[in-house]
């Protein structure tokens, strides 16, 4: 256990030795509105940090990340996250770029020792988070929080003009979208419950929900993947009197592909596949709810107040007297709250930042035709992007400039942008085409520069001028 000054100290010097930082090689653009920002990253959560470290470390440092949280609190691990320990293994090493001292061993073995660290099952969440505020204070990243993003406005002279909430606009020449598991779509609310209950009943587990206000209430949880154990065991740890789990299957989801994924390299290989291959993949990966851990279902299902409805869709929902009144086919149930664990829809035209260029997007029902009786919706509404995770144009409208590091990523690119275990190597991926786009848009200017370059490096003479001399 060294404690974190002497590891600081450490990452200093091994950023040193691999070259990190030196003079940016992007030409600077020029607006009568202000400053030209060469990348403007939305989201300041884990991935849009590690992009933001990934263009410093090629020489691209006219970039910000903007965040509509305050700070310290972006993404979901001290927002809506519930659950106790994140659900990947400890070791993936996600965000680091192979950094030792950097890496979140480092970070907890510096203050737990090496000991600690093997004691360790799974990551605490609250843990992620804190080293998630380390990483972006030790690697100065260009945060600005409080700043929500309202729309993205293309110029026509490969700039774009993000409009902030309350505050001025931006200009920048590349946007990435790093917003997370909600940022390619929206999370999903059944009509069935959005057009019977008033909004005061319900909430999805994507949002802040008062537990420790419903103490002693009783709540229904609809569906049965991952973050319905976590919330089911934060209500009823805050005081929840009952919660009742109901699942539309007759078992509890049990395979976790993302496991299978990790061990024989699709997350870092998947997109080499053909799209026949990625439809089929994706098809069988959207099948399976994630599961909850182990330890989570444990603790659940241990607490008093905790029940289980499995093969118990529900069929209908009514607010009546201020309750919900919940019928299925084995019965009906009453609560004062209900929660959903419905899972999201990523689709570009469901973005409101998005609305200027959404019809431009290209979708996977634009560029793939799947077998007969193959086809399957929630793909087709994904953007089908470039190995870059650039937005593809649907037509010839020129689209040009704009990233998607989130879950949209998903049918294209695989567990990447926003899944632990795929950020290790799709960091590089993104990395790679902003400036590979960047290098390419200035290619005329500095072709030209290194064709006229005549900075003499060699100054030795011969014959050697002594020798003149003598």
């Amino acid at each position: 256990m060294i404690g974190l000054p002497a590891l600081e100290t450490d990452l200093a010097r091994q950023l040193t030795l691999i070259g990190h930082g030196g003079a940016d090689w992007t030409r600077p653009r020029a607006h009568p509105e202000g400053h030209v920002h060469d990348v403007i990253i939305i989201g300041g959560g884990q991935s849009g940090l590690a992009v933001a470290f990934g263009l410093l470390r090629e020489r691209v440092s006219n970039i910000l990340v903007i965040d509509e949280n305050p700070a310290g609190y972006e993404g979901p691990w001290d927002t809506y996250a519930r659950m106790i320990t994140l659900r990947t293994p400890k070791g993936l090493n996600p965000i680091d770029f192979g950094v030792p001292a950097l890496s979140f061993r480092a970070w907890y073995e510096a203050q737990h020792s090496a000991d600690g660290w093997d004691a360790l099952d799974k990551i605490p969440r609250g843990d992620w988070m804190a080293y998630l505020r380390w990483y972006r204070r030790v690697l100065a990243l260009p945060v600005r929080n409080d700043a929500k993003l309202d729309l993205i406005e293309p110029l026509g002279d490969g700039l774009y003009r993000l409009q902030i909430v309350g505050q001025a606009p931006l200009l920048a020449r590349k946007v990435v979208l790093a917003t997370g598991i909600q940022g390619g779509g929206e999370w999903h609310v059944p009509a069935m419950i959005a057009d019977a209950l008033p909004r005061t009943l319900y909430a999805h587990t994507s949002e802040p929900i008062d537990y420790a206000a419903l103490a002693g209430k009783r709540i229904g949880i609809l569906g049965g993947g991952a973050s319905a154990f976590d919330n089911a065991n934060a209500a009823l740890e805050l005081g929840v009197g009952t919660c009742d789990v109901f699942l539309r299957r007759k078992i509890l989801p049990r395979i976790n592909p993302i496991r299978h994924m990790e061990r024989v390299g699709f997350t870092g290989r998947y997109p080499a596949l053909a799209d026949a291959d990625k439809y089929a993949v994706m098809a069988a990966f959207l099948g399976h709810n994630q599961p909850p851990t182990n330890d989570t279902f444990a603790r659940a299902s241990a607490k008093p107040g905790f029940a289980l409805h499995l093969g118990t869709p529900w069929l209908s929902v009514a607010s009546e007297d201020g309750k919900v009144r919940v019928t299925t086919p084995q019965g009906k149930h009453e609560f004062d709250f209900v929660v959903l664990s419905t899972g999201l829809v990523s689709d570009s035209g469901l973005r409101p930042e998005l609305k200027l260029v959404a019809d431009r997007i290209a979708r996977w029902s634009d560029r793939f035709t799947p077998p007969k009786g193959e086809a399957n919706a929630l793909i087709d509404a994904h953007p089908y992007l470039g190995p870059g995770f650039e937005f593809l144009p649907r037509g010839t409208a020129p689209l040009h400039g704009l990233f998607a590091f989130n879950y949209a990523a998903l049918v294209s690119l695989g567990l990447s942008a926003s899944a632990l275990s795929g950020l290790r190597t799709a960091l590089p991926r993104v990395t790679k085409g902003i400036t590979d786009q960047l290098f390419l848009d200035d290619r005329e200017a500095l072709v030209a520069d290194l064709l006229a370059y005549d900075e003499a490096e060699f100054v030795g003479e011969w014959p050697r001028l002594q020798d003149t001399a003598a």
